[in-house]
C-alpha cells in the first residue's frame, strides 16, 4: 500500500467521480483507476461499488477511508515537522560553557543565535571543562566551550580554537592597588588575600597551578564561590582574585592586568564528539559563534 494510492482512493471517495478525482490530481483517469484497482488487490477487498455515473464506497472503502485520511494527515504532519527543523525553525541546542563565559562571551552569542532562530531551544550548562568534556562525551551536550590544553586530553572530541584570553587580577575600587606597577606578577600574590572560585573551576586550578610554578602556595580568605559571589566578596573587600578579562571588564573593579611574560593566558575552544555530527541547528550556533569572534562567515 502506497500513499499516493491512498491519496488517489480518498481523491475518488469525495468526488465520488474517477474523472474528476483524476483532474484535481492531475493525472490521467486510467491511471487513476489502475492505482485503485492496484489497491484493492493488496487488500483483498474492492474499495468502491462501480455503477455507470455513480460512484459509492463498499464496506470495506468505509472502513478504509478514515483510517487513510489519518494516515496521509500523520505524513503531512511528519513532513511538516522534519521540514521545521532542517528549515531551523524549531529544535534544540545543548551548550555547555565555563560560568566565566556563560558570565561574558556567551549571552552576547545566544542573543544573536536566538534572534535569528527564536524557535530553536538553547540549553546552557555550566561547569568546568573536564566536567563538560565527560558530558559531551556521553551525549548529554550537542557542543562545549572548554579551556585547553585539558589534561590527559580529550581523543573522542573535535576542538577548534576560538581565542585566547588574558587573566587578570581585579581588587576592590576603593582599596590600594595591589602593586604600584602598572603590570603585576604572579609572585606579588604570594602571602596577599586571595578570593578562590569553587572546587571544580578551570580557573581555581590555573591559579594554584601559578603561584604552585612560582614557588609558593595561595593563601585563601573565602573560597568556594561562583563568579558573580567571587566578584561580590572582591567588590567588600576580602582580597584579590584571578579571572578572565572579559569578565573583569564588566565588574566594576580595579583591573590589574599580568605582566606578558607570566603566561596568564588561557585559550578557548568549541568542542563535540568525533563520532556524532552536530546537528544543524548545533552547526549554526558554532558559525554564529565563530561570526561573533570573527573567525567565521556570516
Amino acid at each position: 500500500m502506497q500513499l499516493h494510492q491512498l491519496r488517489y482512493f480518498t481523491a475518488v471517495a469525495d468526488t465520488r467521480h474517477f474523472t474528476r478525482a483524476a483532474e484535481l490530481l492531475h493525472i490521467a483517469q486510467p491511471s487513476l483507476s489502475q492505482q485503485i484497482r492496484t489497491l484493492e488487490r493488496e487488500l483483498g477487498a474492492e474499495l468502491f461499488h462501480r455503477a455507470r455515473g455513480h460512484i459509492t464506497l463498499t464496506d470495506a472503502g468505509e472502513a478504509l477511508l478514515p483510517l487513510a485520511r489519518q494516515i496521509l494527515a500523520d505524513t503531512e504532519t511528519a513532513h511538516r515537522e522534519v521540514q521545521e527543523v532542517a528549515q531551523l525553525r524549531r529544535g534544540r541546542v545543548r551548550l555547555g560553557a565555563p560560568p566565566s563565559l556563560c558570565a561574558s562571551l556567551v549571552p552576547d552569542v545566544l542573543r544573536a543565535f536566538h534572534h535569528r532562530y527564536p524557535g530553536i531551544e538553547l540549553l546552557v550548562d555550566e561547569g568546568g571543562s573536564k566536567d563538560l568534556v565527560r558530558t559531551l562525551a556521553a551525549g548529554g551536550l550537542d557542543l562545549a566551550l572548554i579551556i585547553t590544553p585539558l589534561a590527559g586530553g580529550a581523543p573522542a572530541l573535535a576542538t577548534t580554537e576560538l581565542l585566547g584570553e588574558d587573566l587578570v587580577v581585579v581588587s576592590a575600587p576603593n582599596a590600594p592597588a595591589p602593586v604600584r606597577r602598572t603590570r603585576i606578577r604572579v609572585t606579588d600574590l604570594e602571602g596577599r588575600p586571595i578570593v578562590m572560585f569553587r572546587r571544580g573551576y578551570d580557573l581555581r586550578e590555573f591559579t594554584i597551578a601559578a603561584c604552585q610554578a612560582a614557588g609558593f602556595e595561595p593563601a585563601f580568605t573565602v573560597q568556594g564561590g561562583e563568579m558573580d559571589a567571587v566578584l561580590g566578596f572582591v567588590r567588600a573587600g576580602l582580597g584579590l582574585a584571578v579571572v578572565p578579562g572579559m569578565v573583569a571588564a564588566r565588574s566594576g573593579l580595579r583591573v590589574t592586568p599580568f605582566a606578558a611574560d607570566q603566561g596568564m593566558r588561557r585559550t578557548i575552544a568549541i568542542a563535540h564528539r568525533k563520532d556524532v555530527a552536530p546537528t544543524r541547528a548545533a552547526r549554526e550556533l558554532r558559525r554564529v559563534l565563530l561570526h561573533h569572534l570573527g573567525a567565521g562567515e556570516d
